[in-house]
């Protein structure tokens, strides 16, 4: 992207998952100037607490080279998402769209993003086209824990992006990834609004 139009966008997520991958990134030789980082979702938090998928973001990917990158974030100033939710659309409007790369990852749950199974707001998160933001009010869970209000990109964002790529480990979320390509609602296992949309190109990658 950088060689065929002088910058690139790069949608991100937070987890464990791809830490080696940013910190590996973190140091390529590119220029990091042109391009825009954005978070694909995070906890309503402060990025100096814990959970914040902002502060994580900082302290691998947005770290050494890649530190002179553009970076959008989606927690806003309010004390809730919705509240939040029109300066985070705000900031989110001046990335040029498609993106180039999106990263995602798989909760053993189906979901991806913060697009929580029959979560507050995540029919406008699914929705093929309309706002690029959403905000999500999930129902707690184990994997939840106690953050269930949540800033997301939604499945519009990705559209036509170059390449969208989703990450995951384990035995349990491979079984996840087999289930959710067989019959179901899209809303019991969200990461079926993508791998159902024929607008994007969704890559896997699984390791034990």
């Amino acid at each position: 992207a950088l060689a065929d139009n002088g910058h690139a966008s790069f949608a991100v997520s937070g987890g464990s998952t791809p830490k080696q991958l940013y910190e590996l990134l973190a140091e390529r030789d590119l220029d990091w100037s042109r391009v825009t980082i954005v978070l694909v979702d995070d906890r309503w938090v402060e990025a100096e607490r814990a959970g914040s998928n902002e502060g994580f973001l900082r302290k691998t990917l947005l770290s050494g080279r890649a530190s002179m990158a553009k970076f959008i974030g989606l927690k806003t100033p309010g004390d809730t998402p919705q509240d939040g939710l029109a300066e985070a659309q705000q900031r989110v409007a001046s990335v040029s769209f498609p993106f180039d790369v999106v990263l995602l990852g798989l909760g053993a749950d189906g979901h991806t993003a913060s697009w929580f199974p029959n979560a507050s707001g995540l029919s406008g998160a699914l929705a093929a086209q309309g706002d690029h933001v959403a905000a999500i009010d999930a129902k707690q869970s184990q994997i939840t824990g106690p953050f269930t209000r949540r800033i997301t990109l939604t499945r519009a964002a990705f559209a036509g992006a170059g390449a969208v790529h989703v990450m995951f480990t384990g035995e349990k979320k491979r079984k996840t990834w087999t289930t959710a390509q067989g019959p179901g609602r899209m809303e019991q296992m969200p990461i079926r609004a993508l791998i159902r949309d024929p607008n994007i190109a969704l890559n896997a990658h699984w390791s034990v």
